[in-house]
């Protein structure tokens, strides 16, 4: 056996390492971002007081499709602010008006019922999981320059993993030619 044993580079682990935790970082990031919408969820992030303190602000909301009919008081929906708005509005049943195909809906934080009955049409589902702060950082890596900034991640990553193999193969070459007998006879 050889007393010159191969060791592997530092460097070359290191920049393994460095990249496979990049890696590794961005996808556990994202799973709850992606993950939750094969199952069917619809995932939101909050901006607005108005369910606190149950639903703070920057709080990630998921939510599952379900009849409208099936609500009851004091579960938590999501709707449409306006038929053609893109505004999405989280807020308390108070009231379930099956035969007029509306809520009345209140939000937490505020002193009196919403002005307007919300339509079946407008609604979304119900809030099954509400998770604080981290709507804030979805927001920022569902921006564009959150995208920009996880390609970048990605191409880092890869360049650290081909610098490690390509440090690691120029290492081998080396100590191969140094121990070229030895080599030799251990195949």
């Amino acid at each position: 056996m050889s007393r010159n044993k191969y060791k592997k580079s530092l460097a070359a682990s290191i920049c393994a390492w460095l990249g496979t935790i990049m890696l590794t970082g961005l996808v556990v990031f994202c799973i709850p971002l992606t993950l939750p919408r094969l199952f069917g969820y619809h995932i939101y992030s909050v901006v607005s007081g108005s369910m606190e303190p149950a639903i703070p602000v920057d709080s990630m909301v998921y939510i599952k499709t379900e009849a409208p009919e099936d609500m009851k008081k004091d579960d938590v929906i999501a709707f449409y602010g306006a038929r053609d708005s893109n505004a999405i509005i989280t807020h308390r049943v108070v009231e379930n008006r099956i035969v007029m195909g509306e809520f009345i809906t209140k939000g937490d934080a505020n002193q009196t019922e919403d002005m307007n009955p919300v339509p079946y049409d407008n609604f979304i589902g119900k809030v099954t999981l509400s998770i604080p702060k981290v709507g804030g950082a979805a927001q920022i890596f569902t921006s564009a320059a959150g995208k920009i900034t996880a390609v970048v991640i990605i191409i880092a990553a890869l360049i650290l993993e081909t610098a490690a193999s390509a440090i690691e193969k120029r290492r081998y070459r080396q100590w191969k030619r140094r121990n070229a007998s030895e080599v030799e006879k251990i195949s």
